[in-house]
Order: structure tokens, then sequence, then C-alpha cells
């Protein structure tokens, strides 16, 4: 209770005193903790948001096969299905964040999940290729804000003292589950409806969602104008630029690098659009993207070991994979790897929750590249009768390592962020979502052209060794040609068949050599990411046993 100073507070010349600084005022109480039922339908909606939006990017990818058939597509043209949907998906949460704060957090729910409602209604009617990859362009574009609302959704259900440690590595968690799932369950639904029913899963998921989002509303944030002309301007340029980077990543090793001209076309408008994007937010006031503190010293290495993770985890998502296919295994013989990879998944991201806390980063990243890096080199001794069986407990290894690797990873860039102040954080936003999406389109795509180098290698070289006058050579070509003896007379056709049927095996056998020396490739990665984080904890902490003397000494001082 303040009282009116007497006159004996008057100075000498009856002047006022100087006014006394009012306290600063009381920071508002924490919101109540939520009941652990709504906490619940919080954790469930989340998890419904993220599997919603990964089926959706990952539908493509698992069924390139199956998709041909009925567009009646080469597997050339069933990529763009994939380049469509990445093109807007790879730049559009930059401007969703904004478009949040200035209109509100319910509103921007309500509008993103009921475009990619219709959007994924409008997937029923597809008949044609041309139609899919226009559909499938919009359902980047609706599929954005759905990865956002499954970070807040889980984040909505934890105290903030739990929101950075548990939230984020449940958040995670499901948007890892996505892969998996999709390739688990994409078998039993072709079987009992073909492509459509893909698309029909994609469709009630979406329903959904629509449903959670307006039963659990999330917990308003204050609007502000935040959104500025030359805000669009930017983002139309960066749009170019990272659409473009996402259609040469997809395609690039498809029709490879230096044979399509449009290819470094491509390179060249994004370029020339993301240097434009540069010049205009390096000379702003109030720039979109914070360019001078992505270049600073510790959000570059954030942003390299986030590169570095996502370049590892193509081992799983690309490689593995792909080595499969080469073998001449469907999905529906792989269903029981990637529910083992699923569940992997769940008991990393549990485990990773249950012991994140500031500090631990360091023990928590050793462990998961000893995973991957273990399971990558278990996988590099692969043969042509390797069966998914063999694989089990590398892969499981992996999931668990890539679970472990991401929650402490953002975590740290995220109270980075905070620490520079709110507005850093749609930066940090940039430097996740260009090491994730396009990271993880840019892994793919290296790894997938260095099989492609080395089954040429290795061809040649298996290639050199097979003369007809070798007694081996010749006899198994008169073993391979035995099958057509009964159909084919001419001795010279059927040596010929034999001799055929010998560099198919061949060419097998160096895919199998290729896909090992991805495989070890990625082990030595993560290798080298561990001694290189060792090294990086020996040097934190002899400087700070070398600050402690220096401290003493001014102390004493």
């Amino acid at each position: 209770m303040s009282t009116a100073p007497d006159n004996g507070d008057r100075g000498a010349e009856g002047e006022p005193p100087e006014p006394v600084e009012a306290p600063p005022a009381a920071p508002p109480p924490a919101p109540p903790p939520m009941l652990p039922a709504r906490a619940a339908a919080y954790m469930a909606a989340s998890t419904l948001l993220a599997l919603t939006q990964g089926f959706g990017m990952n539908l493509v990818a698992a069924n390139i096969p199956q998709l041909q058939g009925p567009f009646g597509a080469t597997s050339a043209e069933a990529v763009w299905l994939m380049a469509a949907y990445m093109a807007p998906n790879a730049s559009l949460s930059i401007a969703l964040i904004k478009i949040r704060n200035q209109y509100g957090l319910r509103h921007f729910a309500e509008l993103g999940i009921a475009v990619f409602l219709v959007v994924a209604a409008l997937h029923i009617f597809i008949t044609d290729l041309r139609s899919a990859i226009v559909l499938r362009f919009f359902a980047g574009i609706a599929a954005a804000p759905l990865s956002s609302l499954g970070f807040l959704y889980m984040l909505e259900a934890f105290p903030p003292a739990r929101k950075l440690t548990v939230g984020i590595s449940l958040a995670l968690t499901n948007i890892s589950l996505a892969p998996p799932l999709t390739r688990f369950i994409s078998p039993t639904l072709i079987d009992l409806g073909g492509v459509r029913a893909l698309l029909q899963l994609e469709l009630a998921l979406a329903m959904l969602a629509f449903a959670a989002i307006y039963l659990l509303p999330l917990t308003p944030i204050p609007r502000a104008k935040v959104i500025e002309k030359r805000d669009i301007v930017s983002y139309i340029f960066i749009a170019i630029g990272f659409g473009s980077g996402a259609v040469v990543l997809v395609t690039g090793r498809i029709y490879w690098w230096l044979e399509a001209r449009w290819l470094g076309e491509l390179l060249v408008v994004m370029i020339a659009a993301l240097t434009i994007a540069a010049v205009l937010e390096l000379n702003r006031e109030k720039p979109l993207i914070d360019l001078r503190w992505l270049a600073s010293r510790e959000v570059l290495h954030v942003g390299a070991v986030l590169v570095l993770f996502r370049l590892m985890l193509a081992e799983q998502t690309a490689v593995a994979s792909n080595f499969f296919q080469i073998i001449g295994l469907q999905n529906d013989q792989l269903t029981g790897l990637y529910g083992i990879v699923a569940l992997a998944t769940v008991a990393g991201g549990l485990s990773c929750a249950a012991i994140l806390k500031p500090g631990r980063e360091p023990g928590i990243h050793m462990a998961a590249l000893l995973f991957i890096g273990i399971g990558a080199f278990l996988d590099s001794h692969a043969t042509n009768l390797t069966r998914p069986g063999q694989m089990y407990l590398s892969q499981s290894m992996i999931a668990v390592g890539g679970s472990l690797f991401m929650p402490p990873a953002i975590a740290a860039g995220f109270t980075m962020a905070l620490r520079k102040g709110p507005q850093y954080i749609l930066s940090f936003i940039v430097v996740f979502l260009v090491t994730q999406s396009l990271g993880g389109l840019a892994g793919s795509a290296l790894f997938g052209s260095f099989i492609t180098l080395r089954e040429k290698f290795h061809s040649n070289m298996l290639a050199q060794s097979m003369t007809l006058a070798d007694p081996l050579v010749a006899a198994r070509v008169s073993q391979l040609s035995a099958a057509y003896g009964r159909i084919i007379t001419d001795p010279a056709v059927l040596k010929a068949e034999g001799v055929a049927l010998l560099s198919q095996q061949v060419t097998r056998e160096a895919n199998v050599l290729a896909h090992n020396d991805a495989f070890l490739i990625i082990a030595l990665l993560a290798v080298g990411a561990a001694v290189a984080l060792v090294i990086h904890w020996l040097y934190i902490r002899i400087k700070e046993a070398a600050a402690r003397p220096e401290g003493q000494a001014a102390v004493e001082g």
C-alpha cells in the first residue's frame, strides 16, 4: 500500500522527489495441469494428425510399382507423383508460422484440415496420371499444416517443463512411425481394394483428424499483425527455390543428373531464386528468416548434425527397401520387417522421453550413433539369399537409433532459438525443414546415385572374370540354358539364352555388392560422427577445466 510523501521528502528547493519505479508485474500464473483423460485425447489426436500427414507423404514412395499399373505409367513417370507432393510441401511450413500467428491458431487448424479433407476426397475420383499429379501437388499444400498441428497437439498435453523433453520425443516418434506403418499396411489394403483402398484410407484418416480438431481445440495464442508485403515477396522466391530443389532431388537419380537438360535448368532456377531471397532478407530490418543468425557457428553446428542424421537414416528409408526390391521381394513379404521396425521406433521414442533431460544430449546421441553404426555394419554383409528375418535385429537397432537421435537435437535447437527471442523460432524452423524434408530427399538421391555407380563398377569387375573359356562359367551357362532345352532347339540360340541369364545373375550380384558398399559407408559415417562427438565433448570439458583456475585466481585477486 503506497502513501503520499510528506513535505519532508521534498528537496531543498521544494522539488518533488525522484519517482519510485513500480515493482515488475508478476508473471501470469501457469495454466493448471490438464486432466489425464483429456491429455490422453490430445496425445491421440497428435498421433492421428502425424500419421495422416505421414501416410500421405509416404503413400507414393512405398507403392511406386503398384501405382504404375492403375495409372498406366512407367516407373520414371510415377516418380512425378512424389515430386509434385514435395515441391510445395518443402517450403510451406515457413509461411504457415506467420499465418498462424496473425490469424489465430484455431482458424489455422480448422481451415488447414478442411482443405486437406477436400483434397483427400478428390483423390477418390482420379483416373489418370495427369490428374493424379495435379492432386498430389495440392495434397502437398494441404498436408503442410498437419505436421505443425501434430507437434502442437502433443505439446498441448504436457506442462511447460516437459514440453521439450517428453512432448517433443513423442511428437517426433509419431512422425518417425509413418514410413514403416505405411509399408506395413499398404499390401493388405491393396489386396482388399487396389490403389483406391489406399486413397480411401487417406480420406478416412482426414475425416477423423477433422473431427479431432473440432472436438479438441488448441490453447489460443495472442494474435499480432506479423505478415508484411515483403514477406510475401521473399516467400515466393523461397518456395520456388525449395520446390525446384525438391523436384531435382526426387527425379535426378531416375533421369540421371548429367543426362536431362531440364535438371540443370531447374538447378539454375533454384540457385537464382534462393539468391534473390537471401539478398532481400539481408536488407530488411525485420526479415522473414534471419540469415545472419543461421550462419552463426551454433546454428551451423546444429544444422550439420541434423543433415548427417538424415543421411544416415537413408539406410532404412531408401537403401534397405531398395535392396529388397532388387533381390525380388515384394511389399507383402516385408510386412513383418516393417512391423518390427515400427515397434522398435516406439520403443526408442519412449526410451528417449524417459531419459531426455538438459545435459544428457551427448550421451543419448552417442547411444543413437552406436545403434545406427552397428545396425548398418550388420547389413553390409548381405547376400542375395538374405531375407527380412535376417535383418530384424539390424533394422530395429537403426529404428531405435533414429528415435533417440532427433529429440535431443531439436530440443537443443529450440532452446537456442528461444534464448535469442520468439522471432527466431521461425528461423530455426527453416533449419529443421531444410534438413528433414530436403535432407531426406538428398539422402535418398545421394545413396541411390552411389549404388548406381557402384553397381556399374562391380558389374565390370565381375564381367571381366566371366569368359566361356572358363569351365565353371561354361558349365553355369549350360545349366541355366537347360531349362529351355525342350523349347529352343538351335544350340547357338540356346547358348545365348544361357549367357543372358548369367548376365542377369551378375547384375543382381553387382547390385547386392553396391548396396553392401552403401551400408558400410553409412556405418562409417556413424562411427565418424561418434568420434567427432567424443572429441567435441573432450574439448568442452578441457575448456571448462581451464576456465576454473582463471576464475578462482580472479576471485582471489
